[in-house]
C-alpha cells in the first residue's frame, strides 16, 4: 500500500478544439478533446511528505501541481516523483505511469 501523498488536478476542455496537454518535468504531451477531462495525478513519498516541503519539484512551498496555460496548450508541472493520467473515476487514461516507483498500479492509491 502506498503511504505517501497523492494530488490530483482535474483539467477539463470546454472548447471546440483539440486543448494539448504537456506533463512536465517527463515532456509527456497528451491530447485532450473538446468536452473531454482527465485527470493528472502525481505522488510523493512517504519520507518526502512528512514536511512542509513534500513536493520535490515546487519552488514555492507545499504545491503539488505549477499551471502555465495558453489558447490552445497546458503545460502542468507535477510536482512529485511521478505522474499519471487518469479520468474522473480513477481509470487509468493509458497504461504508462512516469517516474521511478509510481504506485499508479496500487489500488490503493
Amino acid at each position: 500500500m502506498f503511504t505517501g501523498r497523492t494530488a490530483r488536478l482535474v483539467v477539463s476542455n470546454e472548447g471546440e478544439k483539440p486543448l494539448e496537454l504537456t506533463v512536465e518535468p517527463w515532456a509527456d504531451t497528451h491530447r485532450v478533446l473538446p468536452k473531454e477531462t482527465c485527470v493528472v495525478v502525481t505522488h510523493s513519498p512517504a519520507e518526502d511528505g512528512a514536511g512542509d516541503d513534500a513536493w520535490c519539484g515546487t519552488s514555492h512551498g507545499d504545491e503539488p501541481f505549477e499551471v502555465e496555460h495558453r489558447p490552445d496548450a497546458v503545460t502542468i508541472w507535477a510536482n512529485g516523483h511521478c505522474f499519471h493520467l487518469s479520468d474522473r473515476e480513477g481509470t487509468a487514461i493509458h497504461a504508462n505511469a512516469y517516474g521511478a516507483g509510481c504506485p499508479a498500479g496500487d489500488p490503493a492509491t
